[in-house]
């Protein structure tokens, strides 16, 4: 065996090496390296897992291939080729490592799940979230700001307009609580590049927590599907130092919107076009429900 395991373990680290960035991550967001605290374990586990499953993979396609070469029925041979039945060495490989596997990536999943879904005692930074049909609503709670968005209207090429975005605003090296809530139906808060996502589940809040890491711009989406806009149902996250935070929530004071953005607003505010489209689509719902 030590003579087959070393020419394996060569050619394995041969190849990896010759792999791309986007390779070695498993083709994962190029920006979610070091996006937050938690998006290096998810990688690994992510990686780690894929380069398992190939050589699994490569092992149990040699055993066919060497099965169907060795034993196949030769020329002039006539009848079954030799069958083999009730090898105990055989069959207890192929009961006892199916077995490992499993467990072990099931407690590595765990484990890493467990860190995921880990809450902080006391936060340094806590935002609400509210998803709409189909826009967005962020509550700084711990500077008694909101910022309360519109759909997402798109120009005469498709692209998404920047001044009907959502941003939310997260400063850099922060603990962090995300809040979700919905106003509507069920919605999912998906940053991309944080490779993590949660439903927002009418009467039921849930919590995100992790420490943003590296300052950029990451884009986030509904990643449920809620409705007719759901595609539109875009955002954009702004990871920033705590000066450039700290501006941005005195722009949000100095505008009047103090307090909280709560449950008890209409879930329709989102419309972007005016009193009037929006009470058209209001009536659009109804004789829809109705019918």
């Amino acid at each position: 065996m030590k003579w087959v395991a070393a020419p394996v373990a060569l050619a394995a680290a041969l190849v990896l090496a010759g792999c791309t960035p986007e390779q070695q991550r498993g083709f994962l967001p190029a920006g979610s390296e070091g996006a937050t605290d938690l998006t290096d374990g998810i990688t690994g586990l992510w990686v780690t897992s894929w380069i398992v499953l190939l050589v699994v993979g490569v092992i149990t396609w040699s055993l066919v291939i060497w099965a169907t070469i060795v034993y196949r029925r030769r020329k002039g041979q006539t009848g079954l080729p030799v069958q083999l039945r009730y090898n105990m060495p055989i069959e207890t490989f192929f009961t006892i490592v199916p077995v490992i596997l499993v467990l072990g990536f099931f407690a590595f999943t765990a484990q890493e799940q467990s860190k995921i879904e880990a809450r902080y005692e006391n936060p340094e930074n806590v935002v609400e979230v509210y998803g709409k049909r189909w826009a967005w609503d962020f509550n700084y709670l711990n500077e008694d700001v909101y910022f309360s968005g519109v759909q997402v209207q798109t120009d005469e090429n498709g692209s998404a307009t920047p001044e009907t975005m959502p941003v939310l605003y997260l400063p850099v090296d922060k603990t962090t609580e995300i809040r979700l809530e919905t106003r509507d139906v069920i919605h999912s808060f998906w940053v991309v590049d944080f490779l993590y996502k949660k439903d927002m589940i009418p009467g039921q809040t849930n919590y995100m927590s992790f420490t943003p890491t590296k300052t950029g711009t990451f884009m986030g989406k509904c990643a449920e599907l809620c409705g007719e806009y759901h595609s539109m149902m875009l955002f954009e996250v702004k990871v920033v130092d705590q000066a450039e935070y700290d501006a941005y929530v005195a722009s949000l004071r100095e505008t009047g919107n103090t307090g909280r953005a709560g449950e008890d607003l209409d879930p329709n505010q989102a419309n972007f076009f005016g009193d009037e489209a929006q009470s058209e689509n209001e009536n659009q719902m109804i004789d829809g429900g109705k019918n």
